[in-house]
């Protein structure tokens, strides 16, 4: 094997490297901003986040915005 060949077997590697780790970054984030912004679903917005990557990425933004979301605290009867 000449010199460029092994190169272009590295570049390979590389590439698919970062491809699998944007991959992963972009399934974990929807469930860790929810986290930290102490959503009280934020199990399934992660889960949401992994599915819709899995299945096509369509509604993965909408699993963003979701996280983001603050949902609404019940009110008691007295108040």
């Amino acid at each position: 094997m000449q010199f460029i060949d092994l190169f272009a077997w590295v570049v390979l590697l590389v590439v698919i490297a970062t491809l699998v780790a944007v991959f992963v970054a972009l399934g974990m984030m929807p469930g860790r901003i929810a986290r930290r912004r102490g959503h009280p679903w934020a199990e399934a917005v992660a889960i949401g986040g992994w599915a819709t990557l899995m299945f096509g990425f369509v509604f993965w933004p909408l699993v963003l915005i979701w996280a983001y979301v603050d949902a609404p605290t019940r009110r008691e009867a007295g108040e």
